[in-house]
């Protein structure tokens, strides 16, 4: 999961936003949903190997009249207290599944899975049914669960993501690295990648100690038949060492700030194999 105020992520506190009443702020939400004022920006993501274009996960963001753009950690905080995150998260897949349905069918989507939906016996059959009145194939999915999610019930993630997968869809564990790194999640869970968080690239190549980590990691996740994205890549001599280690996806400010659906489509016809520019 991208870093970044735009995230689509459940927030880790339950903080209000200074100088806001909460029961406002939740009216307001409540409000932004039935407007479909809640926007879905887009991080594209690219291969290591060829630089082109691959796809992209969804970024959510609310731009509130008075107090500006609030990123998700905070738009999720107040759903939360609002009890609207089902609504919320509804909200933005449709959204972004409506504008990635216009995307070349080459392209991905990253979807990030809120540990309210996937605590939800129904949430497997209630999730393919919404991506079944879509224009987009289940292949083309990406959904993304991270640790704080497991924690709560590793048994009932391990149901939903395996009834998930035999529809189709891709699985990857987020932020891997940004918690405690439990490999027992990758023993027990139906994944097909892992997305090292931004921690994880942090002074490659020049710290030796976490060169040595990202090459573990990267031969573990080899070991287990999954696919390496890397996040948070803002320089070059970070892409070139990923690349270079073996990782097969990455995503960051180097080459792209989250964007809206038709930048992307833009991107898709010049992020054509473009080497590792």
């Amino acid at each position: 999961m991208e870093q970044g105020p735009t995230s689509l992520r459940r927030a880790t506190t339950r903080g209000h936003l200074p100088g806001v009443r909460a029961g406002v702020l939740e009216a307001d939400l409540l409000r932004a949903l039935e407007g479909r004022e809640i926007e879905v920006l887009f991080q594209p993501q690219f291969s290591c190997v060829t630089g082109a274009l691959t796809g992209a996960e969804a970024l959510a963001r609310w731009r509130h009249p008075t107090l500006g753009p609030i990123g998700a950690r905070d738009l999720f905080a107040v759903a939360e207290r609002a009890a609207l995150v089902a609504p919320l998260s509804r909200h933005v897949v449709a959204r972004a599944l409506e504008d990635a349905a216009t995307w070349p069918a080459n392209l991905t989507l990253s979807l990030n899975i809120t540990p309210e939906e996937l605590g939800d016996p129904r949430f497997a059959a209630d999730f393919a049914a919404l991506i079944g009145q879509s224009d987009i194939a289940p292949q083309r999915l990406m959904l993304e669960i991270t640790e704080d999610l497991l924690l709560r019930n590793l048994a009932q993630a391990a149901s939903a993501l395996k009834a998930l997968r035999g529809l189709g869809f891709r699985t990857a564990l987020d932020d891997f690295g940004a918690g405690f790194c439990n490999f027992r999640y990758l023993r027990e869970l139906p994944l097909d990648a892992l997305k090292l968080d931004k921690a994880m690239v942090e002074g490659v190549p020049a710290d030796a100690t976490a060169l040595a980590v990202l090459r573990a990691i990267i031969a573990l996740a080899r070991a287990l038949g999954l696919a390496v994205y890397a996040e948070g890549i803002e320089d070059e001599i970070q892409r070139a060492a990923i690349t270079a280690e073996g990782c097969d996806y990455w995503q960051g400010f180097l080459r792209a700030q989250p964007m809206p659906s038709e930048q992307v489509l833009a991107l898709s016809r010049t992020a054509r194999g473009m080497g590792h520019g």
